[in-house]
């Protein structure tokens, strides 16, 4: 994530300010331009979503008379809760404010953005719904992300973190995760499978069986010698999702490293590594930053916001990834 500033008075400004705290400039975000700028009434608005999801990205300024309409990331929102179901909306909002990261990242990092306007059937649509009334199960299926509201809650989500023994549950952890069930049917083409299969094993074995398995018997003994978390080596399309989650969070944080200081310019997502030797370099930066930023949160008294150790072959499947999301970005 950038760094912002003001356009009119150079005030430093986060990613979610509605209004410069220097100068008292409106603000917006703006996709295309990567920057918070000016609301202008005669070509800008605020997403239709201001208020019920405290959306600040712009939109075109609506004709007169007529409200505006939904931005870029908003419009991947295919069901959310109804403005009646007050005790939701806050959760609602949270979710949206991770969204908002993700599809920033996705787009910096040059990969395929399509919703389901253009592809009915596979397009990606997210589906955020309270658990009040009903079960809702995170998850994906071709495209559409649903994501239980509950885990805006930091008791709830904090309690099934200690319940299923995570080091790390975020819900930006969670949209990360599932979008790379996402990818893989976006990015893994036919020719890749082998390969897929030499590094995460067959992404078509049957997936109820391992579930059940999973949660009888838990991970299986080493699993840090060769998965980035217990719950990736439940099934090999969790070990993708898990890796692929990894890898935006590796660049999104040293994105962030890059435009506060912390790591070299070459490290942001608008200057993307060329070459065999790029993946290494990402993890050249990534070690030495992960290692104080734990540092850090000790000195603090807080947990390690990365508690994961990067095995030989973790890497080798991340360097996998790596691949697959540069080729997809090149076209």
């Amino acid at each position: 994530m950038r760094d912002f500033t003001c356009p009119r008075c150079g005030q430093q400004l986060a990613f979610e300010n509605t209004v410069c705290l220097g100068c008292g400039s409106d603000l917006g975000f703006s996709l295309d331009a990567r920057a918070l700028l000016p609301v202008d009434p005669e070509t800008s608005a605020m997403c239709a979503n201001q208020y019920v999801a405290q959306c600040n990205w712009l939109v075109p300024a609506p004709p007169p008379g007529l409200a505006p309409e939904l931005c870029a990331s908003c419009r991947l929102t295919r069901v959310r809760p109804g403005e009646q179901e007050d005790k939701w909306l806050e959760a609602f909002a949270a979710a949206e404010a991770a969204k908002r990261r993700l599809v920033l990242e996705l787009t910096e990092l040059g990969l395929p953005l399509t919703d389901r306007t253009a592809d009915p059937d596979h397009g990606l649509a997210f589906d955020l719904l309270s658990s009040a009334d009903e079960t809702v199960t995170t998850g994906h299926e071709h495209g559409v992300i649903t994501l239980d509201l509950a885990e805006g809650d930091v008791l709830h989500r904090e309690r099934l973190r200690l319940e299923m023994d995570e080091p790390y549950r975020t819900l930006l952890g969670h949209l990360r995760h599932e979008i790379g069930h996402y990818y893989f049917e976006v990015i893994v083409a036919e020719d890749d499978l082998d390969r897929f299969r030499e590094l995460f094993g067959d992404p078509f074995a049957d997936y109820q069986a391992a579930l059940d398995r999973h949660y009888a018997e838990g991970a299986p003994p080493g699993w840090e010698d060769t998965h980035v978390s217990a719950y990736a080596a439940m099934h090999p399309a969790e070990d993708w999702a898990e890796t692929f989650a990894h890898y935006l969070h590796i660049r999104d944080t040293l994105d962030t490293a890059a435009a506060f200081g912390f790591a070299p310019a070459a490290a942001a997502l608008d200057r993307p590594p060329i070459g065999d030797a790029a993946f290494d370099r990402i993890i050249e930066l990534w070690l030495p930053l992960v290692w104080a930023l734990n540092m850090m949160n000790r000195a603090m008294g807080h947990r390690d916001p990365y508690p994961f150790v990067l095995a030989d072959p973790v890497l080798r499947k991340m360097r996998f990834i790596h691949e697959l999301c540069v080729a997809a970005a090149q076209g």
